[in-house]
């Protein structure tokens, strides 16, 4: 598994599923909010499996 996804869209994955989370657990928002489990982890696992898919990776170029 290739790590794509870089630093602050990793900080705004992991703010968002977080913030999402609380909501639904709140009852702010309806179950749905309980999505937010998505974002978090392909925050916290630094891969998202659709960024292959269309060809995007957020991570910095590694220097050889």
């Amino acid at each position: 598994m290739k790590l794509n996804v870089g630093g602050i869209d990793r900080i705004l994955r992991i703010i968002v599923g977080l913030v999402l989370i609380a909501l639904a657990a709140t009852g702010t928002v309806g179950w749905w909010g309980y999505i937010g489990v998505v974002p978090l982890l392909t925050g916290i696992f630094r891969f998202c499996p659709a960024y292959p898919l269309l060809g995007i990776s957020t991570c910095p170029m590694k220097k050889d």
